[in-house]
């Protein structure tokens, strides 16, 4: 293993003979494509595979790296000897570095991928290499190795297609099976590193592949069909899948179906003035005497919890409990803003909704219409004028005892 010691920090290693990590961690990105915190940062995974009739690069790095994954194939081979680069998604945290790949490369390489893909790489780059466009299912012969192509559409473009290794037995499905975070090793042989990685690969699915769950089952269902031994997933972030690569689908399928990780209950509030917050913290204090296990954010004056972290404990929360005040006749904006990316990405919940007013109420029924228009099983809803009366706290209890009861 070659590891370089300074910014960026570069990983490369040999998997199995002739078949390389190209591995690049991402310590300046603060907003995944933008939008999402990722304190946790991410990891950028290529591969190289190496025979005698030449090398295969299996997608690459965003493009501020491109100098740098040019180095680490030298390292390795001359970019000379690239017959093919496989680009399996065209987003530019994988194909960021596909002109300077192919500029070092001289052109010659072919670009495998999707039929759909060519017209975006023309557009996103103003290049026109060699494209080889494949079918689904279509096999191609490249160092050495039989690869199969096999579309996955949706995951999460619909011009994403996965790569097998037949003889070696490698699915390298670029995003999916991927997480966040820049995990401490390799492999996924370490116990206490997959307790510290599976929660980011939670917030990963939940707030890049959310809204496509559905295609995570279809496609995993496809691979099934497909009958194809894997022995090692090797995603674009994150850990390689190689003691336990069933663990990774199975969590990925989990997720997509909503499956609760115990009994975890997402509670989130807004409070202006503190008042809605107490109700929170007496749903909070319910929860768990009821035996529940309660995750709580709250947006104050003090604190703005990102949403990346709230969608990813919701994917697999039991149930869910919004807290809002009325804000200018309509729900508290950013509990607003909120729950659209969680009717957008989370499978269908049960929904306890609190809300409160000064001179008019309207949260409750706004939300539990944006909610039970998505599938979402609304338990009940409460509302109250100012801050929460004793009878008022009484109502969230046993709201909350329905909810539990209902989930």
């Amino acid at each position: 293993m070659v590891v370089r010691e300074m910014s960026p920090k570069i990983l490369l290693r040999e998997i199995e003979s002739g078949f390389y990590l190209l591995r690049v961690d991402d310590e300046k990105v603060n907003y995944f494509e933008a939008i999402w915190s990722i304190p946790e940062k991410v990891t950028y995974n290529a591969y190289l595979l190496v025979g005698d009739g030449g090398a295969v690069l299996f997608d690459g790095w965003k493009a501020v790296y491109a100098d740098d994954l040019i180095e680490a194939i030298k390292e390795i081979t001359n970019p000379r000897n690239l017959t093919h680069v496989i680009v399996h998604h065209v987003e530019p945290d994988h194909s960021g570095s596909l002109p300077k790949v192919l500029e070092a490369n001289g052109f010659r390489a072919e670009v495998v991928t999707h039929p759909m893909s060519k017209p975006m790489i023309e557009s996103f780059y103003r290049i026109s290499p060699k494209f080889r466009l494949v079918k689904d299912c279509e096999e191609i012969s490249a160092a050495e190795e039989k690869i199969k192509l096999v579309y996955t559409p949706w995951l999460h473009w619909p011009e994403t297609i996965v790569s097998y290794l037949m003889s070696r037995k490698i699915l390298v499905p670029c995003d999916a099976f991927g997480g966040y975070s820049i995990p401490r090793t390799v492999f996924d042989e370490d116990d206490e590193v997959l307790r510290e990685y599976l929660p980011s690969v939670r917030k990963y699915v939940a707030t890049v592949i959310g809204f496509y769950r559905q295609h995570i089952i279809r496609n995993i269902e496809k691979l099934q069909n497909l009958q194809l031994d894997i022995r090692i997933i090797a995603p674009a972030h994150g850990l390689v899948w190689k003691r336990n690569p069933q663990l990774i689908l199975d969590y990925y399928r989990n997720l997509a179906e909503g499956r609760p990780d115990g009994n975890k209950v997402l509670i989130v509030s807004g409070s202006m003035y503190g008042l809605m917050e107490r109700a929170a913290r007496t749903a909070v204090e319910a929860v768990e005497g009821l035996g529940g296990r309660a995750v709580f954010y709250r947006f104050n004056d003090l604190e703005q919890p990102p949403f990346s972290e709230i969608i990813g404990n919701a994917i697999d929360s039991r149930a869910i409990i919004l807290a809002t005040p009325t804000y200018e006749a309509g729900v508290y904006p950013l509990l607003d803003q909120l729950v659209d990316l969680i009717v957008k990405k989370i499978p269908p919940k049960p929904v306890l909704i609190l809300g409160s007013y000064g001179w008019a109420g309207v949260v409750t029924k706004k939300l539990s219409e944006k909610l039970a228009g998505a599938g979402f099983n609304i338990i009940e809803t409460l509302e109250f004028r100012g801050s929460p009366s004793e009878e008022d706290a009484r109502k969230i209890k046993e709201g909350v005892r329905r909810l539990l009861e209902h989930s």
